[in-house]
């Protein structure tokens, strides 16, 4: 049987609010863009039950519609939505086609791609966590952090991005206490100091956590000390998981400019990657702010410096 092989001009994957608003961008420039999905449509998102902090919905939606809001748009435009995900690349450097393998089996042979496969984040693992995610568990304090305005809440993490978490939820929380498994942090010793500023924190060293206490919704967590093996319980209504996030870039190590965790490198102002016609967006370059409205931005940007290329191309 011969090789389906597929050529287009703009190959966008990922299925996050940066692809679909690059999607949207791509539609609109006649670019005629095709999304394939990847193995979550919608990206993390669809685990967002609530999501207040978007532009354009006044009374706030829910991750999943959201994310069928944006996927009807960037169709309405004539974007080419697709279940399925790349299993391996081949950029060109010399400027012609990217070809890319989709599902093991169909080759596409891109003029342009963006890539917005995004970050995971890290979880530790226990029941209790998964099943209520969503229902008080999160893993972003500014996307949720406001739902638990004047309640009491527990932060897991040692390193910048639990201190930065904490002290968020301090604005809003009258307690934040934070679990960290050794005897000091690993945070920067500038977040460590905000932290030990912060009156309403309090952290517990040589800690973590046993479970998440709730049947529909978090009451508590059972925290084990982890010299003494004892355990406690702690009252609270907001469980935030701070151990970090992964970005989903393993299928273009070797290819593509990353940091040391994963995150994609782009130029200065750009979502351009070290390979010209192949852009960046979202979460899968941004370690930063990691918002759906940030990730959106850099979905239009790459949209149009897409566009962009392309016309420098064809003269």
């Amino acid at each position: 049987m011969s090789e389906e092989i597929e050529k287009i001009k703009c190959l966008i994957i990922g299925s996050g609010p940066a692809g679909y608003t690059a999607a949207i961008y791509a539609s609109r420039a006649d670019l005629s863009p095709v999304v394939y999905t990847g193995l979550k449509p919608g990206g993390q998102l669809t685990d967002t039950t609530e999501v207040d902090n978007f532009p354009g919905y006044p009374e706030g939606t829910v991750g999943p519609e959201m994310m069928i809001d944006l996927q009807k748009q960037a169709e309405r435009f004539g974007t080419d939505v697709r279940f399925g995900y790349a299993t391996k690349c081949e950029f060109s450097t010399d400027g012609s086609l990217h070809k890319i393998e989709i599902d093991g089996s169909k080759t596409v042979l891109a003029e342009t791609v963006i890539i917005s496969t995004g970050a995971t984040a890290k979880w530790l693992g226990l029941e209790s966590e998964e099943r209520l995610n969503g229902f008080g568990v999160s893993a972003c304090a500014v996307c949720d952090g406001f739902f638990y305005k004047g309640q009491e809440v527990v932060v897991v993490g040692a390193g910048d991005t639990a201190a930065e978490e904490a002290t968020y939820l301090a604005k809003l929380c009258t307690k934040v206490t934070m679990l960290v498994r050794k005897d000091h942090m690993r945070a920067s010793k500038a977040m460590q100091h905000r932290v030990e500023k912060t009156e309403n924190i309090t952290v517990m060293f040589n800690s973590q956590t046993d479970e998440i206490l709730g049947d529909k919704a978090v009451e508590g967590v059972r925290v084990k000390n982890n010299l003494t093996g004892e355990k406690s319980e702690i009252s609270c209504t907001g469980f935030f998981v701070a151990i970090g996030h992964k970005p989903n870039s393993d299928l273009f190590t070797d290819q593509l400019d990353m940091d040391e965790t994963g995150y994609l490198i782009t130029k200065s102002d750009s979502t351009q990657t070290n390979i010209k016609g192949v852009f960046a967006a979202g979460d899968i370059q941004d370690k930063i702010y990691r918002q759906a409205v940030t990730a959106a931005g850099s979905g239009c940007m790459a949209a149009l410096e897409a566009e962009r290329y392309l016309a420098e191309l064809e003269g």
